[in-house]
């Protein structure tokens, strides 16, 4: 990004802070995002390995840990957020086994890699000469027979055409509410050559 993109990125910080500090995403908890949330559970345990290592990209106050089923287990949870605010107030739920930190992900570089990495409600914040670059990362730090699991909000298909032209998809759906306007597109993707494999795993622990 040039100096001007980076200028607005840093904008964008300042003001995802204040709108932590004040409440903003409080409704990330509530049933308004109830649907959404269960959908990306569904593709935790239908598709990823059992007790994997979780990447949350863009986690917020940790609220994908906080609706996870009391029975599921994961080896480790890595939460990054762009949000200084949120982070602060995930880490003091102290969930078992997991971090949080935060940052950018333009410029993160995970240390490990990953069984399951979600894209939570944040590719489009991701600058548009970025994204490409971003994605590939993520998918360098993708464990064989991983799944990349994407929520974005409404339609999308500009955004979605980098999945598709990466990876391979495994499941997509578009999840409603009551609220006509209030709707996301949820997929689950894994790198090319293995959804077989994926898929099979699936059928035998059924």
């Amino acid at each position: 990004m040039n100096i001007i993109d980076r200028f607005h990125n840093w904008r964008r910080k300042l003001r995802w802070n204040k709108q932590y500090r004040r409440g903003r995403w409080e409704s990330l908890k509530t049933g308004k995002e109830l649907t959404r949330y269960t959908t990306i559970i569904r593709y935790l345990t239908d598709y990823g390995k059992q007790n994997p290592s979780i990447l949350d990209i863009g986690c917020g106050e940790g609220v994908l840990n906080e609706k996870l089923p009391k029975d599921y287990t994961y080896s480790y949870f890595l939460g990054i957020d762009f949000s200084k605010v949120s982070i602060e107030k995930a880490i003091l739920k102290n969930f078992p086994n997991a971090e949080f930190q935060c940052r950018d992900i333009h410029n993160f570089n995970p240390e490990r890699k990953f069984d399951v990495i979600v894209f939570n409600e944040v590719f489009y914040y991701i600058h548009e000469k970025e994204r490409m670059n971003v994605l590939q990362k993520m998918i360098s730090h993708l464990e064989d027979n991983g799944i990349i699991i994407a929520s974005i909000y409404r339609e999308a298909p500009h955004l979605w055409k980098f999945f598709d032209d990466t990876l391979e998809n495994i499941n997509f759906v578009t999840v409603r509410t009551e609220e006509e306007l209030r709707y996301w597109q949820i997929g689950v993707y894994c790198k090319k050559g293995c959804k077989e494999n994926i898929t099979q795993m699936v059928g035998s622990s059924q």
